[in-house]
């Protein structure tokens, strides 16, 4: 399994400002069992949250943490 702190930062620095991605968009890109890599995934975005790196939203509307279904953006686009 490729690191998916990496690859979410890889992920979103490929995408347009403001674009967010999914944190199964993560674990397709880690894994070929991606629904056993979302725990790791869920982690990582945890630790780039608190390390400031990645922004969390839904529907539009900014998630102070990951709860529930939620959408990954670069700290700063929002």
């Amino acid at each position: 399994m490729t690191d998916p702190r990496a690859a979410t930062l890889s992920l979103l620095a490929r995408r347009t400002p403001h674009a967010t991605i999914c944190p199964s968009e993560v674990a397709r890109a880690i894994a070929p069992d991606w629904r056993g890599a979302m725990p790791a995934v869920h982690a990582a975005i945890d630790g780039l949250v608190r390390d400031g790196l990645v922004r969390l939203s839904w529907k539009g509307r900014p998630l102070a943490t990951r709860s529930g279904p939620y959408r990954i953006g670069r700290f700063g686009d929002d």
